[in-house]
């Protein structure tokens, strides 16, 4: 069992607030991290349990009623038991009252953010980093932000660096030796999801068309995203696609990576950007194996940067940083591929480069986004396949992507 950085968080979250969900996808440690937390101090209930849920969901307040504390795991299958809860806590306002865990994003459905506003903190649990893998302490974020390089000691590079960007994140998965049972993970985890969980969250009429629409997704990976050019391949409209795409990040398969505004910059390219949460899910999808991206090195350049978007995303989540992140592109096509603003509005930009070389031209998008913020912009860094850390200038610097993870 791996350490989760997380768990701190989650234990001072219980300490002063109602109610703590934990979110994030299935298979990443929810359950498990939930259950050694609560120990033996709270009775665990999971609505995967058909008698459970059905218990829940016939009678949510009797369900609640009674309970001094409790876990309840895999809540986005009865919603209803929400406002159960937050009956109960009104109550009774001591801290730390319910730990629930949930599949599926529920804050973005209105009847539930609303009901729980101000009486829940939710902490998202994605698949496993590599500073949890190889047990280094998360130090990078802290570092950039006070104008630092990392120092790597043992760094992951090359073929070492494909394979590990091809294995993900997922417990079960990471564990498996060969890419081909990896890949067989990831597909059966696909299948399994949308059988059990998308009907939890709502109904659509199509749901055939969602592994469809991962596969289409998948090729566009770190792109633009472009609804009408994605439907087109699967003959769904604007809105449906936009529709479906959106219940895939409830699933926590992608995530919309908003662009980055400025007054100080005109021309900016306004469309997010849509990256998997989990470079080997992406592999997978893509069909991509070690020979494959040994004969074509170009197509290891949009998995590196999804592999190199969830690092940072589960970075941000431990940190007590709050990190906004973004990309920059502007109409001449100069561009950031990851911007990480902090909450009293440093910058520090991050370039991905599949190559073990980097040269000038790569900082032209660094360079224009630390020209428009000269007082906020901290770094820039484009993060390549190599072991050492070479400046570019006033603030730039070419990075190992193991810099990540030390």
């Amino acid at each position: 069992m791996y350490d989760r950085f997380i768990k701190q968080r989650i234990e001072t979250a219980l300490s002063d607030t109602r109610v703590v969900l934990i979110a994030g996808p299935r298979q990443t440690g929810k359950t498990t991290l939930s259950q050694a937390i609560a120990g033996k101090n709270m009775p665990f209930f999971t609505l995967d349990n058909v008698t459970t849920l059905e218990a829940a969901r016939q009678d949510p307040a009797g369900f609640i009623r009674g309970l001094d504390k409790a876990v309840i795991d895999e809540i986005q299958r009865a919603p209803e038991l929400l406002l159960a809860i937050k009956e109960s806590v009104d109550l009774d306002q001591r801290p730390g009252r319910f730990l629930l865990t949930g599949s599926a994003n529920l804050m973005t459905l209105p009847r539930v953010a609303d009901s729980l506003a101000g009486r829940m903190e939710v902490i998202r649990l994605l698949p496993l980093s590599q500073n949890e893998i190889q047990g280094f302490s998360p130090t990078f974020l802290n570092s950039v932000f006070d104008g630092a390089i990392p120092v790597v000691k043992r760094p992951i590079l090359a073929d070492d660096l494909i394979e590990t960007a091809l294995a993900g994140g997922y417990p079960e998965a990471v564990a498996r030796t060969s890419y081909r049972r990896r890949q067989d993970w990831y597909l059966n985890y696909i299948d399994a999801i949308v059988q059990r969980d998308i009907s939890d969250i709502v109904q659509i009429e199509h749901i055939l068309q969602i592994p469809r629409l991962l596969q289409a997704l998948a090729h566009h990976s770190g792109q633009l995203a472009n609804y009408s050019k994605i439907g087109s391949f699967l003959d769904m409209n604007y809105a449906t696609t936009q529709k479906y795409t959106r219940i895939l990040e409830q699933l926590f398969f992608i995530s919309a990576l908003p662009s980055w505004h400025t007054n100080r910059l005109k021309r900016l390219v306004k469309a997010p950007k849509l990256h998997f949460l989990d470079s080997g899910l992406l592999a997978a999808l893509q069909d991509i194996t070690l020979k494959k991206l040994k004969d074509n090195r170009r197509l290891f350049g949009p998995l590196l940067e999804t592999f190199v978007f969830a690092e940072l995303q589960k970075l941000a989540g431990w940190n007590d940083r709050r990190c906004k992140f973004s990309h920059f592109r502007d109409k001449q096509k100069k561009e950031v591929d990851i911007v990480i603003q902090d909450q009293s509005g440093q910058v520090v930009g991050i370039e991905v480069k599949a190559s073990a070389t980097v040269t000038n031209a790569d900082f032209s998008g660094l360079r224009k986004l630390a020209e428009a913020h000269p007082k906020e912009f901290v770094l820039g860094l484009v993060l390549y396949d190599h072991d050492q850390a070479v400046p570019f200038g006033e603030r730039l610097f070419a990075a190992p992507i193991s810099a990540l993870w030390h």
